[in-house]
């Protein structure tokens, strides 16, 4: 397939672009500077002039391809109302391309905030409605297209995608708060719980939705359930050589910054239904033997 990405340049999608390219995909990617398309063209893809903002030139991407995967996102954590309203134009936009044709239309999606405190599945409804909600509704109004044609899927992505090199995510914001305060923390007592996922394997899992996820499916990029996040921070804290403490909950966003909201939430999340569904089995390092290996404290 001709394969139209937003995103390709990103952590979670340069790995994408090169896992459809070992497997036979043509790539395209969206380019919104030259650094960034002489980045696509280095790694085998072709870049194609726009941005998230220009939604014409999403439309004429679209319209050229067999299938859209849209890993982009602006995360712009100080409007993050704005990002949600540009998400939702960018969907409607390639739904309105694609209405009809039966082609996929693959988007990055989360697990933070689907259902705290327990295990989520894909079962799980996204509870974000509407351009006002959290990345501006964009999974449900996704999958809303399957009723008009499109083989819209959500790839509902770990809070921690990690691997050798270049992770600029949620972990990597944590680590830089615990060189910043001296402190590698835990919120409250440290038992809540995030999901995780290496890189490769995420990238390997969005190739097989690409070519066998039906209209409509939710599939979960998490290799490992639950991880602690007092766990997360003491193997932060070797890795930096930083004492591990408890940051108490009131104290949170002025110890973490924005991240600290995320970092206290209980957020596991099962992938058994799309392991079995598509054959996918996490093989990548886990978390901690990431954070271990040192590929964060350079942060």
């Amino acid at each position: 397939m001709k394969v139209f990405m937003t995103g390709a340049s990103g952590w979670i999608g340069s790995a994408v672009a090169a896992e459809l390219r070992a497997t036979g995909h043509e790539v395209v990617g969206l380019a919104r500077s030259a650094e960034s398309a002489a980045a696509l063209a280095a790694a085998g893809v072709t870049p194609y002039e726009g941005s998230l903002d220009d939604l014409d030139s999403l439309r004429a991407g679209a319209s050229s391809a067999d299938a859209v995967i849209h890993l982009g996102f602006k995360h712009d954590f100080s409007d993050m109302a704005g990002a949600g309203r540009t998400e939702r134009a960018v969907l409607e936009t390639f739904g309105a391309v694609l209405a009809g044709s039966n082609r996929p239309l693959l988007l990055a999606s989360g697990l933070a905030g689907v259902a705290p405190g327990r295990t989520i599945t894909e079962n799980d409804k996204n509870p974000s409605e509407g351009p006002e909600s959290m990345r501006g509704g964009g999974e449900n109004l996704a999958l809303s297209f399957a009723d008009r044609g499109v083989r819209s899927v959500a790839v509902r992505f770990a809070p921690t995608v990690h691997g050798a090199g270049g992770d600029h995510g949620f972990l990597a914001t944590i680590a830089q708060a615990a060189v910043r305060t001296g402190i590698s923390g835990y919120v409250g007592d440290g038992a809540n719980r995030w999901s995780a996922v290496n890189r490769s394997d995420a990238a390997r899992l969005v190739a097989l939705a690409l070519e066998t996820a039906p209209a409509g499916s939710v599939v979960h990029a998490a290799g490992e359930e639950g991880i602690a996040a007092r766990d997360i921070a003491e193997a932060l804290g070797t890795a930096l050589g930083l004492p591990v403490e408890s940051v108490h909950p009131d104290a949170a966003l002025e110890h973490f910054g924005w991240i600290g909201r995320f970092f206290a939430l209980d957020m596991p999340a099962s992938s058994a239904i799309t392991q079995e569904r598509y054959g996918w089995t996490p093989v990548g390092a886990g978390l901690l033997e990431d954070v271990a290996a040192g590929y964060y404290p350079g942060v």
